[in-house]
């Protein structure tokens, strides 16, 4: 799996992948798979970086 560029995510799911992170690799589980769940894990809870919304979606009329 490739690694993206992380540029998009907000400073507070970078840090919530960086917990992750951690917690997987005290389990034991490898670098690479602990930063692949990590933020498999951040995308599955936050929907992935940040998006423009549009005024739609914020309710604006």
């Amino acid at each position: 799996m490739s690694q993206g560029d992380k540029s998009a995510y907000t400073d507070k799911q970078k840090r919530k992948a960086a917990h992750i992170e951690e917690a997987y690799e005290k389990k034991g589980v490898s670098k690479k798979t602990a930063v692949e769940r990590a933020w498999a894990t951040v995308n599955k809870q936050d929907g992935g970086g940040k998006k423009k919304r549009s005024s739609q979606e914020r309710g604006s009329r």
